[in-house]
């Protein structure tokens, strides 16, 4: 039987969530500029539950809920950047800054992947 795995916003702590069983697995955060964009700082799956593709998993779903709500997003975090570049999300309003797309290119492979598949591992 497979896992039940969920993304939800949460809005207090400013970042989404990829949930495995009601446990976080991992998140994404946010902050809203002074124009009100989404920036995306940082991404992060624990280690636990790395190699499911929970990373591309959770901003495909978080990308997907920004368009829906007709926000734009700032992609900083190196992660969201590649995953951005290789996948199109419809509606999804993008603020590149070359100095992050720079930074994502130049990245070495483990620093792009959060745990087994995006930037950074669970701080501790």
């Amino acid at each position: 039987m497979a896992d039940e795995v969920k993304v939800v916003r949460d809005d207090e702590k400013h970042r989404y969530e990829v949930l495995v069983e009601g446990t976080v697995a991992g998140f994404t955060e946010f902050v809203a500029d002074a124009g009100g964009r989404l920036i995306f700082p940082h991404t992060e799956i624990d280690p636990a539950f790395g190699g499911r593709g929970l990373g591309s998993l959770l901003i495909g779903r978080a990308m997907a809920d920004v368009a829906a709500r007709d926000e734009t997003v700032v992609p900083v975090c190196p992660f969201v950047v590649k995953y951005l570049q290789q996948h199109e999300v419809p509606d999804l309003a993008i603020r590149w800054r070359p100095r992050d797309v720079e930074a994502a290119e130049a990245a070495p492979l483990e620093d792009r992947l959060p745990a087994d598949e995006g930037v950074g591992t669970k701080r501790g």
